[in-house]
This record gives structure tokens, sequence and C-alpha cells, in this order.
């Protein structure tokens, strides 16, 4: 059955990156119109957490991003699929690095490379970094469930050279690497909910106390990888710019988890900015109310 979805889907992916931009929104249009009004794809789960995160915003204030949200995240999955046919000018016109020379002068010193990054703007076109830096990319991924479209997945993100690897083989991978001389950048998306029963580190984000991935910061803390946030702004319709903020250049030496706590500061100023861009169908807060006491003293002292 996998195999025939993916048969039945592939033609329809490959005919829309093969489309002039102008019509590839067109559709996205047509897409939005057709998930938000008549669908009403995941409209509970999105509509609560901007409830949540915006208690202060009127109604009327918290349904305009909601529906920019929905044109945006049409926007995001065609562009993904525009990614199989998109040229490299025309990437490199739509998604510019304000200042790639951060991450230059790094790989210069010898320095291996997180990039950090939230389910914000566009994350999928940043795999074109590759071509504009010299160290091996690899990138953390959650597999997909069917096998066909999981390797479609990674044939496009790895259209610039990433190297896509699963959570579960990430530290051995980095380990190798760092044990072989290979410099190397690591790409890795830390704004989900993790599994209650495998929480390390709570802290508030929007102002809420979740529970939140630091896997990212336990890698760079044992292997000297230098964290960096990657603030991803879209600056019109396709149109996006990166820019590149050193979290710490010496991660052993920060106590506690304060690089994950830093990393969701810079996403929440991203949400401030412009929270249309964000992925609201996430249930990133469905864990809130449930911290156990050891945490609450801890979520306290850095709230304060």
């Amino acid at each position: 059955m996998q195999l025939v979805v993916f048969i039945l889907a592939y033609p329809l992916l490959w005919l829309i990156s093969r489309l002039p931009f102008r019509i590839l929104y067109f559709i996205s249009d047509i897409v939005y119109q057709l998930l938000y009004h008549v669908i009403g794809y995941r409209k509970k789960v999105v509509r609560d957490n901007l409830k949540l995160v915006f208690p202060e915003k009127t109604d009327a204030e918290r349904l305009t991003i909601e529906k920019k949200f929905y044109k945006h995240l049409c926007d995001i999955f065609l562009e993904m699929a525009k990614t199989l046919g998109i040229s490299d000018r025309q990437m490199n016109e739509r998604y510019a690095f304000t200042n790639v020379e951060v991450m230059k002068k790094l790989e210069s010193e010898g320095k291996n490379i997180m990039i950090m990054m939230p389910h914000y703007a566009s994350w999928e076109w940043v795999f074109s970094l590759n071509s504009q830096v010299s160290s091996k990319a690899y990138a953390i991924y959650q597999a997909i469930q069917n096998k066909y479209f999981d390797k479609l997945v990674r044939d496009i993100r790895s259209k610039y050279g990433t190297t896509l690897i699963k959570t579960n083989e990430s530290r051995k991978i980095i380990k190798d690497a760092k044990q072989s001389g290979e410099l190397i950048t690591v790409g890795i998306i830390s704004d989900q909910s993790p599994m209650l029963n495998r929480t390390r580190h709570w802290a508030k984000f929007m102002n809420i106390a979740v529970p939140i991935h630091v896997g990212g910061e336990e890698l760079c803390k044992v292997h000297d990888i230098i964290p960096i946030y990657l603030k991803v702004e879209k600056l019109k319709r396709g149109y996006y710019q990166g820019t590149f903020k050193v979290l710490t250049e010496k991660p052993s030496e920060v106590e506690g988890y304060k690089i994950s706590e830093a990393f969701l500061k810079e996403v929440e100023k991203s949400i401030y900015e412009a929270p249309e861009y964000y992925f609201w169908t996430h249930k990133r807060w469905k864990h809130r109310g449930k911290m156990p006491k050891e945490f609450q003293n801890t979520v306290k002292s850095n709230a304060g």
C-alpha cells in the first residue's frame, strides 16, 4: 500500500516541482481554501495554541494570525516539492544568508558547528547553505513512516550534499566524524515536544513551562561543537533570509541547559516578530501542567 500511495503521488509532486513560481503560488492559494475552509486541518490545535500563547490578543487578532499561518503552511509544502526542480540561481535569489562569514570563520578555525533551528518560516531551503561552506553537512531528522516518501524527502533535502541521519544514529556518526578529524556542520530542529519519559529538562517557552529537547546541547558539550541559532525571516512570498547567531563558543563551560534555553529565547523573538510563520499545527504545549516536582525550582529560577 505504501508503494501504491507513493506511485500515485509522485507524478503530481514532480509536476509541481517544474511549475513556474507564479503558478505554484496560484495553486497554493487554492490548496489554502481547501485546507483551511473545507477540511479545517488541525484548526482546533492551531486556535488552542494561539489562545494559549497570545491570551492578550483579541479573537480577531488571533484569527488574522491563523489565516496567515495557513497560507504560509501551504506555501512551504509546495516550496518543498519545488526543491526537486529549482535551479541554483533561483535558490540563491530566494534564500540568502546575511552573514555566512560567521560559518566560514569557525570552519577556518577547525570548529565543528551545530545549526539549531525551529519550525519557523522555511527550514527546507536552508539545505542550500551546503553549497556555500566547506564542512561536511549532516541533518538530524525524524524518519517518515512511508519508506518511499522517506527516501524522497531524503533525496530532496540532500540535493546540495547534506547527509540526513536519524536521531538514533546521530551520536555515533558525530563521534566517528570527530575521531576521524572530519570537519562537520550538523543541522537540528529543536522546538518539538519530547516524550515525557525521556525528558531531562523543563523550561518556559512563550511563558509556559514545557519539557524541551536538549540532545543538541549535549552533543555540543561532549564533542565541542559550536551551537549557532539560525534566524530565518520571510521577506515576502517565496523569499527568505537567514542570519547566524553564535550561542556560545565554549559549550562545555555553559552550566546546565542554558544553551537550549538560549535557543528557545531566540525562537520566541522570531515568533513575536511574525507569529504567522511558526508551525502552529504542532501540539507543542501538550505536556503543560505535567511538570514533575524535581524540575519546578529550576524553572522558577530560570524565569527569574
